[in-house]
C-alpha cells in the first residue's frame, strides 16, 4: 500500500467505496469513517494528506469537522455533498475547505479534482527544515511563512486557512503586480483547476475580510480590470 494516507469521512457505505477506490487508483491508501467524530479522531490518528468530508453525516455537520481539523490539521480538505446553495459553499472554504464538490459526481471528476489537491507542495515535511525557514516581507507590517501557513500582521497573527495564506504568499511574491486568476491557481494548485474563478474570488474575498479585521480597515488586494488581483501594501 502507499504510504500517503487519506480519510474518507462518509456515512454512504457505497459512496465511501467509490471515493476510497478513487483514492487509491490516484496513489493513496484510504481509511474511511462513517461519523464526524470517528472522522476527527482517524485524521488524528493517522495524519493523511487528504480529507474527503461529507456535509451531511449523522453525528455532526461537515462544516463543524472541518472546522474542528484545522485546529491541528495541513490536510486538503475536499468538502462533499449534494448541497449546492452557494452560501454552504461559501462557508466550508471560509472555514478551511480547499475545495467543494456537489453530488452527483463522476469518478472522472473526482480524480481530476484530487490530482489537483495533491499538486500543491502543503506539508512541511516535502519540503524540509531549511524551505520551512523562508519568510516574506510583503510590506506594511505584513510577514509570511508559507510553508508552516503563518501570516503576521505588526506582530500579530492572523487566522487564515492554509489555501488563503498560499493565495496571499503568490500575491505577495510579486507585490502591486497584477495576476490573472489562471497565474495564481497555477501558483497556488499547481495547474488546471475546475471553478477556479470561484475559488479565487471566494477566498480573496475572505483575506480581504480577514486583513480589513486585523489592520487599518482598508483593502490590501485591488481588483485589477476586473480579471486580476494585485497585493498593495499599506
Amino acid at each position: 500500500m502507499s504510504g500517503r494516507r487519506a480519510v474518507v469521512v462518509e456515512d454512504d457505505e457505497d459512496l465511501r467505496d467509490l471515493i476510497e477506490h478513487v483514492l487509491s487508483s490516484a496513489g493513496l491508501d484510504p481509511a474511511g469513517a462513517e461519523t464526524g467524530e470517528d472522522g476527527v479522531r482517524l485524521v488524528r490518528e493517522i495524519e493523511p494528506e487528504l480529507v474527503t468530508l461529507d456535509v451531511q453525516l449523522p453525528d455532526l455537520l461537515g462544516t463543524e469537522v472541518c472546522r474542528r481539523l484545522r485546529e491541528f490539521s495541513d490536510a486538503y480538505v475536499m468538502m462533499i455533498t449534494t448541497r449546492t446553495d452557494e452560501v454552504d459553499r461559501l462557508l466550508a472554504l471560509d472555514l478551511g475547505a480547499d475545495d467543494y464538490l456537489a453530488k452527483p459526481f463522476s469518478p472522472k471528476e473526482l480524480s481530476a479534482r484530487v490530482a489537483a489537491l495533491l499538486r500543491r507542495p502543503r506539508m512541511a515535511a516535502a519540503h524540509g527544515a531549511e524551505a520551512e525557514e523562508i519568510v516574506l516581507q510583503a510590506g506594511g507590517g505584513l510577514v509570511l511563512v508559507p510553508v508552516r501557513h503563518v501570516a503576521m500582521l505588526n506582530g500579530e497573527p492572523v487566522p487564515l486557512t492554509p489555501t488563503e495564506v498560499d493565495l496571499l504568499a503568490a500575491l505577495a511574491r510579486a507585490p502591486g503586480e497584477p495576476q490573472d486568476r489562471a497565474a495564481l491557481v497555477a501558483a497556488v494548485w499547481g495547474g488546471d483547476f475546475i471553478e477556479s474563478d470561484f475559488l479565487i474570488d471566494v477566498h480573496v474575498a475572505s483575506l480581504r475580510r480577514k486583513l480589513r479585521r486585523a489592520g487599518s480597515g482598508a483593502d490590501w488586494i485591488r481588483t485589477v480590470a476586473g480579471t486580476a488581483y494585485a497585493l498593495t501594501p499599506q
